[in-house]
């Protein structure tokens, strides 16, 4: 049974649209606005600060944050588009201070994998773009206007999804990490790196983006060696070897980047 505006407390009352349709079983922080038309599930929490707009849908079992603003027709929380999927118990948790506009899609996990989508904090989600199931989303991340990421697919901090990127299940998108308009993933982005196209290839380290947020000269120096080494060339792996394990060793960010491609099972975009 859901129950109405009558049901929530006199805090809520005064932020919470006399439309809207509230379950009893959801934990609503007292200072979370809710607009018209807006229904919340059963077992969904959300935290305090989060502004929830018009005809907004979320189910649960689904864990929001703090300081979350989600726009309207977003559809947080709802089963998994998943033809394996038979009603068992999973969930979907997001993290802080994100921005889901118009029309997003986050789908709850599936048993076949950790059970859980997770997203994380301070990112972006432009509209149409879709969280399939099982996806794990890191931090200040950006998904540009109907980027979506299939099931399965793990997003590094700081990763932007290009307009109308799609991502292939199971892929691994590296931290920082950039992709163009309309771009087809169908392996894993390596961390730092630029990519677009269809089938995605790599167009050169995101130099742009690790400026902007801070990376220093050296290090992004030897990120782009790293990446002439192992992305873009045709020597053998121990020919290699000993550079490669001396810039390891000299650049935190380029050990990441060499675990990320000895790691990958798709193999990665070149």
């Amino acid at each position: 049974m859901f129950c109405d505006i009558n049901g929530c407390s006199e805090r809520q009352k005064s932020v919470i649209h006399q439309t809207a349709i509230i379950d009893p079983t959801a934990t609503i922080a007292d200072d979370v606005e809710i607009g018209p038309y807006s229904i919340i599930g059963a077992n969904v929490e959300i935290g305090s600060g989060t502004w929830i707009g018009p005809h907004v849908v979320i189910n649960g079992p689904t864990k929001i944050g703090k300081d979350n603003r989600i726009f309207q027709f977003a559809s947080i929380g709802e089963e998994p588009q998943d033809l394996k999927y038979n009603g068992e118990d999973t969930s979907l948790e997001v993290g802080d201070r994100n921005t889901i506009r118009e029309y997003v899609t986050f789908n709850r996990g599936t048993p076949d994998d950790a059970g859980v989508t997770r997203v994380g904090s301070d990112n972006l989600f432009m509209a149409y773009s879709h969280v399939a199931h099982d996806c794990q989303v890191g931090d200040h991340v950006i998904y540009a206007n109907a980027a979506s990421t299939a099931g399965h697919v793990h997003v590094g901090d700081h990763a932007i999804l290009g307009g109308f990127t799609a991502v292939h299940q199971f892929t691994q998108i590296g931290e920082h990490s950039f992709s163009g308009l309309g771009t087809i993933v169908n392996r894993d982005i390596p961390p730092y790196v630029i990519v677009a196209g269809n089938h995605a290839q790599a167009y050169g380290l995101n130099k742009n983006g690790l400026k902007r947020r801070g990376f220093e000269a050296d290090v992004i120096r030897a990120l782009h060696k790293t990446y002439k080494l192992l992305v873009k060339g045709r020597h053998k792996r121990d020919e290699i070897q000993t550079e490669i394990d001396d810039l390891s060793q000299q650049f935190e960010e380029v050990k990441k980047m060499v675990e990320f491609i000895d790691a990958s099972e798709r193999g990665i975009v070149r």
